[in-house]
């Protein structure tokens, strides 16, 4: 049975990490706050940009762009995003348990972003191709270098498509890991929502004409690298919302189970030091009958 020193140190330490969860907690907040407001800035234009190029893709001419049609490999390249850091409760591992349920046909080659990713990927003995460590809060720039290089590789022919797992932020406590087809061109869901199909319907298409200047070539040229890097940009926001989100909730726990574990030593103790006292009146009152 411990005695009441030992609970009085259990109490100070069990106090100590209240106050570091607490700090982590505010911390995690104020970023949450932030990383919250530039995903769902972004979600809109990203997903208008996937609406009018899957309505594209069905009327454009047949080879009219690599992007619109499925490499001529057998490979698939999956673009893994997680997070650097831990202590943000089962948001890795709900993510790596949709990346090894996910049924993949053929070889598959895996890109990453995030350290934990790539510690997920060399445990699971899978093909890495390229790491890329992206800063936190999250810079176009850095995420376009990863997103030419996908684009490079699908060029080669090598793939068959490109498949990105991320977490999805849909809110605060709600966070979805989903796969999600970059290349070719199909629709993407951001924030759980998906307003649109892979096709429109006849009517519509037939009466739809699109003209293009200076050529539908130089127009697919410029706009479909802008989408894949849009893209995999927001998806890298949705990512970090969703970990920030994930730590403060994570965080929010652990500091009310310190507490309440401090509320159950405090009455332990009370109890142990409660007996101790009336032992010791005992004691003193049995030493005085017997001296009478």
């Amino acid at each position: 049975m411990p005695s009441t020193r030992d609970i009085r140190r259990r109490i100070k330490s069990v106090k100590n990490t209240a106050q570091i969860t607490k700090a982590m907690q505010l911390v995690a907040a104020a970023k949450m706050k932030k990383a919250q407001d530039q995903a769902s800035h972004g979600r809109a234009y990203a997903e208008m940009l996937n609406k009018v190029l899957v309505n594209l893709k069905a009327h454009a001419e047949e080879g009219i762009h690599p992007f619109f049609a499925e490499g001529k490999g057998d490979k698939t390249l999956v673009l893994l995003i997680a997070s650097d850091k831990g202590l943000c409760g089962a948001l890795n591992t709900n993510l790596f348990k949709k990346l090894i349920t996910s049924q993949i046909e053929g070889e598959v080659e895996y890109v990453t972003i995030g350290r934990k990713a790539v510690q997920a990927i060399n445990r699971l003995r899978r093909t890495l191709v390229a790491d890329f460590p992206i800063k936190d809060p999250a810079k176009f720039a850095e995420v376009r270098a990863v997103s030419r290089f996908i684009q490079e590789k699908y060029r080669t022919g090598e793939y068959k498509k490109v498949l990105v797992i991320f977490n999805n932020f849909i809110n605060t406590v709600t966070v979805l890991p989903s796969v999600e087809q970059l290349l070719p061109v199909n629709p993407v869901t951001l924030g759980g929502k998906r307003d649109f199909g892979h096709e429109i319907t006849p009517t519509a298409a037939d009466s739809l004409e699109y003209k293009f200047e200076p050529s539908a070539q130089v127009v697919f040229e410029t706009v479909l690298p802008q989408y894949v890097n849009d893209t995999v940009y927001q998806m890298v926001l949705e990512s970090r919302a969703s970990e920030h989100s994930s730590r403060m909730v994570a965080m929010k726990n652990a500091t009310d189970n310190a507490k309440q574990m401090i509320k159950d030593l405090s009455l332990e103790y009370n109890k142990l030091r409660q007996a101790a006292i009336t032992n010791e009146l005992l004691e003193i009152t049995t030493a005085k009958m017997a001296l009478e």
